[in-house]
């Protein structure tokens, strides 16, 4: 059922200064790069190195405001999971709730939970990915 640490999700300060950091001096790739209509949430790309991805997201708003709601750096871990229907159900026979979503994006699926101490676990799924 779970398959995989999916990818590890950053907010930046400067999401264009943090793109290129991440191509141009550590050689990520960039994998899927999307606008986003969720405000704050306005944009998020997918870079790969190997078989690791990393998601930035650009949040609108001033450093402040952003490091307030959601926070500068890592924020979470996220989980593949084969069907997320399956995955919540599991989760909430195991008595974990989900605390956002599930929300299908488009080609992707996700939610989340938290652990015992309250840190948050994206669950993904992928339709579009080989």
């Amino acid at each position: 059922m779970f398959k995989r640490i999916d990818h590890v999700e950053i907010i930046p300060t400067d999401f264009e200064k943090a793109l290129n950091f991440y191509q141009d001096v550590l050689n990520f790739k960039l994998w899927q790069r999307q606008e986003v209509d969720m405000p704050p949430l306005q944009q998020i790309a997918y870079l790969t190195l190997g078989d690791t991805m990393l998601e930035l997201l650009q949040v609108e708003g001033n450093k402040e405001s952003i490091v307030n709601y959601w926070g500068i750096g890592y924020r979470m871990m996220a989980l593949e999971v084969d069907d997320m229907d399956e995955a919540v159900e599991y989760l909430e026979n195991q008595n974990v709730k989900v605390t956002w979503g599930p929300i299908d994006l488009g080609g992707t699926k996700r939610a989340e939970i938290q652990d015992p101490d309250g840190i948050s676990i994206e669950l993904r799924e992928w339709s579009n990915k080989s």
